[in-house]
């Protein structure tokens, strides 16, 4: 059989792994963390008040902008797919889309109507030639061993949430504590260090994605090798193997459906999983206990520092493992990878540090009001609590600003306070150190944080002998996808049907978000592990941006069914809406898990 030559990542090992897919792994990180980071930052800005530098859109203009970019992210990739396949290589792909993406986060940061459009056209353009490209190679770095790419797959996915928990958690934090310019420059920098990193480390792949020549000779003589290894597997593989001998062209358009297939089962998922940002955000913002006073409010604190530090440690354990494979080879790469880690190091020591400094002040102060019996404006006593680090006394004159229009207030110092006009003054009545409000944006880390901790334990089940089949992987994920917003059904049950507002335990979130990622390891990283190992070689990159646009239309579908929160609480309650998101996957995982037979017979002898 011809095969594509890998001296490179036969000879560096990290973990039992080539090295090259821990260089995939950085820079699908950094690339992630400067996505999510500018994502997590999009909508808070479009709707902040002008005085803190936002545009003061409503939720819904800023929510449809929102959709519509997140879409393109999705769709583009179809294109860039296809681009990498016919004229550049995955390589230059990869290189040109992270390049786009940095101008477009340089361009965001500098905030002007036109800067900020041409940026996210920057960002959608260039994920589309990162996106598929990058996960391309993943799956070639395993031409020799391909009963390790799950485990491959599973790894990289680790990288992909490591890079969305950090952005996440540090672009949002400077957006909103020193100014949303910083916090869309930061998502630039680890771009901008990631294609560097990329780009000087990039001969560890030898040939792999070099651009395309004609596969087709390859490709018809991986298919036969893997007729010949179906009889490794099991006794249905050796009884296809004898009876079928089915055409190369046959081969590929059985799995090309079975690619279909499993893309059309993942549009549920995703719909389901992308609530995330939607209705469970509004779950958590208006229906959960968030403000944690005393021990509870203190011990909040310290293991918020431990799930920041605890995730990073790992993966610096894991960028030291890379430095010992490579550095004498790559030093240049692993330089900017090394700095790359002593900015972020940087930038959590300054945050926890930030975090152990904040109080709670109640304050109280006169705001103009409309009474909505006579219509008429009135003066109304107010009495609400900011949190600062700041140093303030009680009975010491102070100004806050409404950041949303709806009640959130926030505190301005004498420098700030100078350049905003709907500033507010106000009078500290009493500071509350023992309080604290849960950001509803926390839980959003979860979904990472578990990645980060599970993934490894995953890796290895699919290494091991239970490693199933295709369909019943993603037929698992979809049930625990499901059980997961059975959980928030539970939960909502004592909501009376039509409130705005409760106090459901934080539990009920962090239990979700536990068994959807536990869902999403079964299904995403194993989906591109199966989408790489049946694609056509000269189809890989294209079949990768069909994958994500399925997830395209999952997003789209998401926000569409999402946005009917409101009318379907009001008829069944809000229990009865996340049971329709309970019941829909199972079925789904169910029907995919039945089929399972008739897919991996199509797919002829890959497991």
């Amino acid at each position: 059989m011809s095969s594509i030559k890998t001296s490179y990542t036969e000879q560096l090992r990290v973990m039992g792994h080539p090295a090259g897919l821990f260089v995939l792994f950085f820079t699908e990180m950094w690339e992630r963390f400067s996505y999510y980071g500018m994502r997590a930052l999009l909508v808070l800005f479009l709707v902040s008040a002008a005085g803190i530098g936002g545009w003061e859109w409503s939720n819904a203009e800023a929510l449809t902008l929102y959709g519509i970019y997140t879409g393109l992210v999705y769709v583009t990739p179809i294109f860039g797919g296809l681009i990498a396949d016919k004229l550049t290589g995955y390589r230059m792909a990869i290189v040109i889309g992270a390049f786009l993406m940095t101008a477009g986060h340089a361009s965001m940061a500098f905030e002007t109507e036109f800067t900020f459009y041409l940026g996210l056209a920057l960002l959608i353009l260039g994920n589309g030639m990162f996106k598929p490209n990058i996960s391309s190679i993943v799956g070639q770095l395993y031409n020799k061993d391909p009963e390790k790419k799950d485990a491959g797959y599973t790894i990289f996915y680790m990288g992909i949430n490591a890079g969305a928990f950090l952005g996440i958690l540090l672009c949002g934090y400077v957006g909103e504590k020193v100014g949303w310019s910083y916090g869309f420059g930061l998502a630039g920098v680890f771009m901008f260090i990631g294609m560097i990193m990329f780009y000087f480390a990039q001969n560890i792949f030898d040939q792999i994605g070099l651009k395309p020549t004609n596969n087709d000779q390859v490709e018809d003589a991986q298919i036969l090798d893997h007729q010949e290894e179906a009889t490794e597997h099991s006794k249905e593989d050796i009884l296809d193997s004898a009876t079928t001998k089915a055409s190369p062209e046959k081969i590929k358009r059985d799995r090309l459906l079975v690619i279909g297939i499993l893309a059309f089962f993942t549009i549920f998922f995703w719909m389901a999983f992308e609530q995330a940002g939607g209705s469970m955000t509004l779950f958590a913002r208006n229906f959960t206990d968030r403000i944690l006073t005393g021990s509870a409010a203190t011990s909040f604190t310290v293991i918020n520092t431990i799930i920041t530090i605890v995730p990073l440690a790992v993966i610096t354990y894991v960028l030291i493992m890379l430095f010992k494979a490579t550095f004498k080879k790559f030093a240049l790469s692993n330089v900017f990878l090394g700095l790359s880690f002593a900015i972020i190091w940087g930038i959590v020591g300054w945050m926890i540090n930030k975090d152990f400094s904040t109080k709670a002040y109640e304050i109280s102060f006169a705001q103009e009001v409309v009474n909505e019996e006579t219509e008429e404006k009135e003066m109304k006593d107010i009495t609400t609590v900011i949190r600062t680090d700041e140093k303030i006394a009680v009975d010491q004159s102070i100004f806050i600003l409404d950041v949303d229009n709806e009640g959130t207030y926030r505190y301005l110092n004498e420098e700030t306070a100078s350049k905003v006009d709907s500033k507010i003054e106000a009078s500290v009545v009493n500071i509350k150190e023992s309080e604290l409000e849960v950001p509803a944006s926390w839980f959003g880390i979860l979904n990472s944080l578990f990645i980060i901790l599970f993934a490894p334990l995953f890796s290895k089940i699919w290494e091991s002998k239970y490693n199933p089949s295709a369909p019943v992987k993603f037929g698992v994920g979809l049930i625990l996808l499901g059980l997961g917003f059975g959980v928030l059904a539970f939960g909502s049950m004592a909501i009376p049907t039509g409130a705005e507002t409760a106090s459901v335990s934080m539990i009920f979130l962090i239990l979700a978000y536990l068994l959807h990622t536990l869902g999403e390891l079964a299904v995403s990283p194993v989906g591109l592990s199966y989408v790489s190992k049946l694609s056509p070689a000269n189809l890989v990159g294209l079949m990768f941006g069909v994958w994500f646009g399925a997830t395209a239309l999952a997003n789209y579908a998401a926000g569409w069914t999402g946005s009917y929160i409101d009318k379907i609480s009001e008829s069944v309650g809000l229990s009865g809406f996340f049971f329709i998101y309970t019941a829909i996957p199972v079925a789904a995982g169910l029907l995919v898990m039945a089929l399972n037979k008739f897919l991996t017979k199509r797919m002829h002898g890959i497991r």
